[in-house]
């Protein structure tokens, strides 16, 4: 068995109206299926390069968790439960990062108002581009909370880039 890469991630939104609207107009996603649900719920899909970013609506919903089921504040407080989904990053090229962080600004959606530079330093960023740097960040936050980044690759990966041993079992809190 091999995958070819992710279909589509699915979400849950506290309004599907607003939901549409970053995304369609905020994002520049296409709105490209939507699904009405036996429950009267919805389920709609977005375009986001080749893969989809869905999300789900239903009348009654369980009030969001920050700090448990989503990021509470990046990046002082972006730890999240097991099982939940921390942040999702949309692959954008480089040149574009400038571009997303004065898109994101001038639709007033709250962000870093920098590209980060993630490399292996100990602080794991970089206020300067270098030769170390894998990946270039903004991260920002939708309407419902969720931590997204659009990232930008700024390398290869090789043997090299897999160095640290993986940890066992975390201690619940």
């Amino acid at each position: 068995m091999r995958t070819t890469g992710i279909n589509h991630v699915a979400l849950v939104c506290r309004d599907m109206q607003e939901t549409v609207k970053f995304y369609t107009e905020v994002l520049d996603m296409p709105l490209v299926k939507t699904v009405a649900l036996p429950d009267g719920g919805q389920h709609f899909f977005f375009d986001a390069g080749g893969t989809a970013v869905a999300f789900f609506w239903w009348p009654e919903t369980p009030a969001a968790a920050p700090g448990i089921a989503s990021v509470r504040k990046f990046p002082e407080d972006s730890k999240t439960a097991i099982g939940s989904m921390n942040h999702l990053a949309f692959d954008v090229a480089e040149g574009e990062l400038s571009a997303c962080l004065t898109r994101l600004e001038q639709a007033g959606v709250e962000h870093i108002p920098m590209i980060l530079n993630h490399d292996d330093s100990d602080r794991t960023v970089a206020a300067e581009m270098h030769n170390g740097v894998f990946v270039r960040s903004v991260y920002f936050t939708d309407p419902n909370g969720i931590m997204m980044e659009f990232a930008a690759s700024t390398k290869v990966f090789g043997p090299e880039d897999v160095r640290h041993a993986p940890q066992g079992a975390t201690v619940e809190v």
